[in-house]
């Protein structure tokens, strides 16, 4: 009879090992090159905008297929990790939005460019929620917050980089360059993938074949300090669990899910309006192109620094009432946005506050997913958590044109208070503490 190992306790008892540094680090870098490609339309939008003569709302629709494609490559991507694998969906996925970026350097209308943001957003949105399950597959129990916090940051380090590349460079090589950087950067990290990164060892263990036994214990042998036999038998905490949509609402998930889902949605509505228009709102309110992605850089800097105190604070305060408390901060900084007028000290105070109260909220709620689901829904549960996010991200995106014609800077601001608003009484449905694992256990 075959030994049998657990995956989580080997992982578990062990120190973290060069292995997993070399996989977190990869998955951070991953998510940098996506934050940058997210954020490039939103650094370039105005100059964009002079280009093809467009106004405010003419953009809206380019920012909006670039979301689409997000929620569609997320749900698609997600489940397909949790089906062939994480990794070769990550090299995939680094690939579309790679090509897609390099491809929009070179449109020369504005529906070509709309077509390759969607084409884009297909790989950033997919990109993100099958990293997350590598991180935390490959994480101990004790670590799993901390690390997936850091590693979560890529994506605002992503979009302070852009946004600093874009204050010194969009003068000297246009909007055209900024895209060409963010297709050059994926194309050097996926050579790097091909070679560098394993495939999650949770996601092998499932698969229970020789040959996904012996991948493993290459792996494990550079984890673990126990001596593990050729032939070991490895199994998961989890009993095996059918991939499906349906079964995020069984086993005691429900509340949670529809509570995650929604809590996504309202601050993702306010948190890409403010990503996707804020250098454009800022040069309305009379910064140059030039000056105005510093907001960018101020509301994603602030953002990091807040997750690492949160991620800190994750094991030993009430996740719901953290997440009311960041959205309070939230609200209170939009409307103090709506008063400030021309005071720019206040106004990129009030713009990290912001990057708190309405870009925190993420790391809660993906820490809650990894902890919530087992190892058969992880990825398929973040990749459809995160597209309901998307759904909100589309409809901040496609409105925040709008509301800035409409309203001017001041009534573009006191738009991102509703869905705040919402967002709390969507946090109430929530149980505090994820479902119990022993519903998963094996039997």
């Amino acid at each position: 009879m075959q030994n049998q190992y657990s995956i989580s306790e080997l992982i578990d008892r062990e120190p973290l090992t060069s292995i997993q540094w070399r996989v977190f680090l990869f998955c951070f870098l991953v998510l940098i090159c996506d934050g940058f490609d997210t954020q490039a339309l939103a650094f370039t939008g105005p100059t964009v905008i002079q280009t093809f003569d467009l106004g405010a709302k003419g953009l809206a629709p380019i920012l909006t297929a670039g979301i689409i494609g997000m929620v569609i490559g997320s749900m698609i991507l997600g489940f397909l990790g949790d089906k062939i694998g994480r990794r070769p969906i990550v090299l995939l996925a680094i690939t579309i939005f790679g090509c897609a970026s390099l491809a929009t350097a070179f449109v020369g209308t504005p529906a070509q460019m709309l077509v390759f943001r969607f084409v884009a957003g297909l790989g950033m949105g997919g990109a993100t929620p099958v990293i997350l399950a590598i991180t935390a597959e490959y994480c101990s129990a004790s670590r799993r917050g901390m690390v997936m916090t850091a590693v979560s940051m890529g994506l605002p380090a992503g979009a302070i980089v852009g946004g600093l590349i874009a204050s010194k460079m969009l003068p000297l090589i246009g909007w055209r360059g900024i895209f060409v950087v963010g297709g050059i950067l994926p194309a050097i990290l996926l050579v790097l993938l091909v070679f560098a990164l394993p495939e999650s060892i949770y996601y092998l263990a499932r698969k229970k074949s020789t040959h996904s036994r012996e991948k493993i214990n290459r792996i494990i042998n550079h984890i673990s300090k126990e001596k593990i036999p050729t032939d070991a038998a490895y199994v998961l905490p989890e009993r095996d669990l059918k991939t499906s949509v349906s079964s995020l609402f069984r086993n005691g998930l429900g509340r949670n899910t529809v509570a995650i889902w929604l809590v996504y949605l309202c601050d993702w509505v306010a948190w890409f309006m403010i990503l996707s228009w804020l250098p454009t709102v800022l040069k309305a309110s009379g910064l140059t192109a030039s000056q105005a992605p510093m907001g960018t850089v101020v509301i994603n800097a602030v953002a990091i620094v807040g997750c690492v105190l949160i991620s800190i604070m994750l094991p030993k305060v009430n996740a719901r009432g953290l997440l009311m408390g960041l959205f309070v901060i939230g609200i209170g900084a939009s409307a103090g946005l709506a008063k400030s007028g021309s005071e720019w000290t206040l106004i990129f105070v009030l713009i990290g506050l912001a990057g708190i109260g309405i870009g925190c909220q993420q790391i809660i709620l993906n820490y809650l997913v990894a902890e919530t689901y087992p190892t058969a829904l992880r990825a398929t549960a973040a990749g459809w958590a995160i597209a309901s996010g998307r759904s909100g991200a589309i409809l901040g995106s496609a409105s925040g044109g709008w509301f800035l014609e409409h309203g001017g800077p001041s009534g573009f601001y006191m738009a991102l208070v509703p869905p705040m608003l919402v967002g709390c009484i969507a946090i109430s449905i929530m149980v505090t503490r994820p479902a119990s694992r022993s519903s998963f256990q094996s039997t």
